[in-house]
């Protein structure tokens, strides 16, 4: 018999076997859907879009679903690689996610037609896209390819990212459209008819009993809260309670409102221990009523005054550069760290920082500030800030005043309440500067020259902050989010009036109105896990009732208050209607004592001024008290983690001043959970026993973001810490790599390339 060999199948089967389909049960699939608010909607997308990573090679690339929703631009990946590197988890907001308010520009391409397009709202266009680059309010550039997809959704998708991110009107915003759903989401568990505000521990000044503790906490028994401008009956960009002096009456300052730019009586910011008060208000529109109501307001603020001294008035709008020159070197420096591809050299790149002159405006506000407080602080002297309107400048200047001379703004909590009562309260133009309408072709960035200049005290005194320059990173970022009042409208009137004519449009029920409402950004709950919002607590800050130490030795002591008044040395200078104007306290250039130096020489004749600061330095620095920053231009610094954190160039892995913040914090974190043993402890006594085991501290309890190490754990920094930590810059549109990028010696740490007439000007 012959041996038949058995035949090979001829049928392949490709159902998947019973093992297969076990493990496809188990393993669920992912759908590419983006997570939606309440309130948001998908307007338009498209499939098998690319996410460019690198500019050089597309192997890390991601694939995904490219979606536009009412709120912001989704990028949802296919198949998400495994997380290795943690960074700051947003709730609001998707890993690859963009509000439509943070995009400046919005870009297409087509390469075989070398077309580039700047599109807007309702415009055409008349090429297939294979491109889109969109430029952020926040520094980030993101590139998009349609490889793959098809050319009519490509082609749709970016029309809707243009112009669904050029609302035409506020109520467009989708803010308004999220506040409303949750209104009614709500509505069951609101008590009583209110809404719940939660743990909110930031006064937000909108009510008399803010303003009544301000004054009292800050010692102004000669100022009040008047409340004249109820329903806003006199200014529309003033909020309805402000303080004014106690010797002026309500008829007084309706009489005196018409005088002021938008009726902007003076407003009361802060009043220092010694009696000094520190006013700011707008411009006199009569130059005919000019002296006369200038003499009643001075008269009143000196009244307030223990001494009665005399009052400084300081005209900001002569003394510092204007919203055009702030806009203008703000956009200068961005080219410069993130879209200008680096020089050849150091020197060539850092000039260019320094030619943009951001640094010199922050400079220079700090020193206008520091000039201020030597008035306030020094001469006992109450100080006028003016400016035209009084909603912009003044707001910088006011503000850094107070951070200087009072600890209690420097504390997290402190700090909001500052930016409340200075800059949304007095009613700077959030909608307008931040450009959230696309009424204007730049943003101009005045909060963000402010928070430039509190970075630079942080940076020089780090342990006078509670909170970090994360926190205040994240801040800046939150201006792009609409769903927050605090960066949202151009004044309080204009917040209440918005939303009245939304519950309207909504038909929320007459009486339930006021429980529609848009929630500040100080509950960072909304936007952050409490494990995240560690990020912001300085481990280094000081507080109240800590020692200072100097030279090895636990030192407390208190400066002796001084005053530094003209008329100690040489004559003083004219007074008229008892105001001092014109006065020049220090030299504006070439001055050692203008720059704040600390190492002061002797010269043959010392002004007040020059007393005042040489005194200063002198001591050791009282990080409970009064702060002066150093302002010798070698002295700025660029913040880094605000400009370069995108940058892949300047990413430093394991590098950056994150490297010490780990270590400080896992030994403020091992000492806390000593503390919290110790105090668990009973004992010793003879009839008391220490408890068994005591427990740390639970996790949610920890202040620190990074937990003191186990005694197992690697002394080494983590792999995934970054200079750009908690950001990271993979995902951004890169430049061509450079080996040795030009900028490592400033990223190492070297100061702004001094030019050599700045070299000159710093020469004693």
């Amino acid at each position: 018999m012959f041996s038949v060999k058995p035949m090979k199948p001829t049928f392949k089967c490709y159902l998947p076997s019973q093992t297969d389909v076990k493990k496809t049960i188990e393993l669920p699939l992912k759908k590419i859907e983006p997570k939606l608010l309440p309130g948001e909607i998908v307007v338009n997308e498209a499939n098998f879009v690319r996410k460019c990573i690198s500019s050089e090679s597309s192997k890390e690339d991601l694939w995904g679903k490219l979606i536009c929703t009412n709120f912001k631009v989704s990028f949802i990946v296919q198949d998400a690689p495994i997380k290795e590197k943690p960074h700051l988890s947003h709730l609001l907001l998707g890993e690859h996610d963009i509000p439509l308010t943070c995009l400046e520009q919005v870009v297409t391409v087509n390469d075989s037609k070398g077309k580039k397009k700047v599109l807007g709202s309702n415009q055409k266009l008349k090429f297939n896209p294979t491109e889109l680059i969109l430029y952020c309010k926040d520094l980030r550039i993101i590139r998009f390819c349609f490889d793959e997809a098809g050319p009519e959704s490509a082609r749709k998708v970016c029309l809707a990212i243009a112009h669904y991110s050029h609302p035409a009107d506020i109520h467009l915003l989708f803010g308004f459209e999220f506040q409303g759903r949750r209104f009614y989401e709500s509505k069951g568990r609101r008590v009583n008819g209110s809404t719940p505000r939660g743990g909110l521990h930031t006064p937000m000044f909108d009510r008399p009993s803010d303003w009544d503790r301000e004054i009292k906490r800050t010692g102004a028994s000669e100022w009040r809260v008047c409340s004249i401008n109820e329903r806003y009956a006199i200014s529309q960009s003033l909020a309805e309670y402000i303080v004014v002096p106690v010797s002026l009456t309500d008829q007084d300052l309706k009489q005196f409102s018409k005088e002021f730019t938008d009726n902007r009586i003076p407003l009361w910011c802060w009043n220092h221990s010694n009696g000094s008060a520190l006013v700011r208000m707008a411009s006199l529109c009569d130059p005919l009523q000019h002296n006369r109501i200038e003499k009643r307001v001075t008269t009143a603020i000196q009244k307030s005054h223990p001494q009665q001294n005399e009052i400084l008035k300081i005209d900001l709008d002569k003394s510092l550069p204007n919203i055009q020159d702030i806009q203008s070197a703000f956009l200068k420096v961005r080219n410069i760290c993130v879209i200008e591809p680096f020089e050849e050299s150091e020197e060539r790149w850092l000039s260019s920082i320094e030619n943009s002159r951001w640094l010199e405006y922050v400079r220079a506000f700090l020193k206008q500030s520091a000039e201020i407080v030597y008035f306030l602080d020094g001469r006992n002297s109450s100080v006028i800030l003016q400016e035209e309107e009084d909603r912009d400048l003044n707001c910088v200047v006011s503000s850094l005043v107070q951070l200087m001379l009072d600890p209690h703004y420097r504390s997290r909590n402190g700090f909001q309440s500052l930016v409340q009562k200075e800059w949304v309260m007095a009613g700077h133009r959030f909608l307008d500067r931040c450009n959230h309408l696309k009424k204007n072709d730049k943003e101009s960035p005045v909060f963000m020259l402010f928070l430039d200049c509190v970075w630079q005290m942080i940076n020089q005194y780090p342990a006078a902050f509670e909170f970090t320059e994360t926190y205040l990173t994240v801040l800046s970022d939150s201006m792009w989010i609409p769903l927050f009042s605090t960066f949202l409208f151009n004044s309080s009137k204009q917040r209440s009036q918005c939303l009245m004519d939304f519950a309207k449009q909504k038909a929320i029920p007459p009486g339930e109105e006021q429980d529609f409402y848009f929630p500040p950004v100080w509950d960072w709950s909304q936007q952050l896990s409490v494990k995240d919002q560690t990020l912001f607590n300085n481990p280094m800050y000081v507080g109240k009732g800590a020692a200072c130490v100097q030279n090895g030795e636990v030192k407390s002591f208190t400066r002796k208050q001084k005053n530094y008044s003209s008329t100690l040395r040489g004559s003083s200078a004219s007074i008229r209607n008892g105001l001092r104007s014109g006065e020049e306290t220090l030299t504006r250039k070439g001055s050692l004592i203008s720059e704040l130096k600390p190492d002061f020489s002797l010269i043959k004749v010392e002004s007040p001024a020059e007393r005042f600061f040489r005194d200063w330095f002198s001591q050791p620095t009282d990080q409970k008290g009064l702060l002066i920053p150093l302002l010798l231009p070698s002295h700025m610094a660029l913040w880094k983690l605000y400009f370069l954190r995108w940058v892949p160039e300047a990413c430093i892995p394991k590098g950056g001043t994150i490297t010490a913040y780990h270590k400080i914090c896992q030994l403020f974190d091992e000492i806390e959970s000593l503390q919290s043993q110790l105090r668990q402890y009973k004992g010793p006594s003879p009839d008391s026993t220490p408890l068994p085991s005591p427990k740390r501290p639970s996790s949610h309890q920890r202040r620190m973001y990074f937990r003191a190490k186990s005694r197992n754990d690697s002394s080494t920094s983590p792999d995934y810490l970054s200079s750009s930590f908690p950001f990271t810059p993979v995902g951004n549109l890169c430049r061509r790599s450079i080996h040795g990028t030009p900028i490592s010696k400033f990223l190492n740490g070297a100061k702004i390339w001094l030019s050599t007439e700045t070299l000159v000007n710093d020469t004693v």
